[in-house]
């Protein structure tokens, strides 16, 4: 059965990466939630998608700039919720049974990963007992082989589309590359689409993600073919599509 994980919490249906979001998807039997952490200069792990702030909150600037005031002063998207730490997130979805935990661990502005923030996530995820609900993301190979050094009993999952599969030397070249080093490998629908027989050649439905579906003409397809994981900003469509597949295969 595939299992659905919510995209920054579920960011059709609530601000994402907010407080609101991850104690609401909990709500829906999601599989997993995803989110993403990067590091302050203050030495915080705030959770927020982009390296900057303009697009998901209503100040302007550079996020790694937050300062611990500035930060609970920046609200997310009109609300009154803002950007939360990495331990304000893991409270939440600490009491989420054994939902799985897609932990992306971001780059700053320059795209260039955050000195020593490896260590800081992962202190913190086993700080609140969760390592082993965990996996820790990243679209970067060198990320996930600190992963790796740093912690490598905590599971990893690689992410991929085909502009970042060319900068790699081609998809083929990437999946040999991160094939020892991840558990999961996370694909753009359309490169899965473009490229399924040789992503199947080289991997297992079980350790195959595709992103981000959101809706039922994109999402039936996949789930149809059995694929290990979904990845949606709409999780409650991804599951009750699933829910429907799974009835319709009931014999009668």
């Amino acid at each position: 059965m595939t299992k659905i994980t919510g995209h920054r919490g579920a960011r059709n249906l609530w601000p994402e990466n907010s407080l609101t979001g991850f104690r609401n998807v909990l709500a829906l039997g999601v599989d997993a939630i995803e989110f993403d952490v990067h590091l302050t200069d203050a030495g915080e792990l705030v959770v927020i998608h982009d390296a900057t702030l303009e697009r998901t909150t209503d100040k302007s600037g550079l996020v790694r700039h937050l300062t611990t005031q500035s930060r609970t002063e920046t609200h997310l998207e009109s609300t009154t919720d803002t950007v939360p730490t990495l331990a304000e997130v893991l409270a939440i979805l600490g009491d989420a049974g054994e939902r799985q935990l897609h932990v992306e661990i971001k780059s700053d502005e320059a795209k260039k990963p955050y000195p020593g923030i490896t260590e800081k996530v992962v202190a913190e995820i086993e700080r609140f007992g969760l390592a082993h609900r965990c996996h820790l993301t990243s679209f970067d190979v060198s990320v996930l082989e600190e992963c790796r050094r740093v912690a490598p009993e905590v599971e990893r999952l690689v992410s991929v589309n085909a502009e970042w599969a060319a900068k790699q030397g081609g998809l083929s070249s990437f999946i040999d590359n991160v094939e020892g080093l991840v558990d999961i490998v996370a694909i753009h629908h359309e490169l899965m689409a473009a490229e399924w027989d040789l992503i199947t050649s080289k991997l297992t439905l079980d350790r195959l993600c595709i992103w981000t579906l959101n809706d039922d003409a994109l999402i039936r397809p996949w789930l149809e073919r059995g694929i290990g994981h979904l990845t949606s900003d709409s999780p409650d469509l991804a599951l009750t599509l699933r829910g429907k597949i799974q009835q319709q295969s009931e014999p009668v």
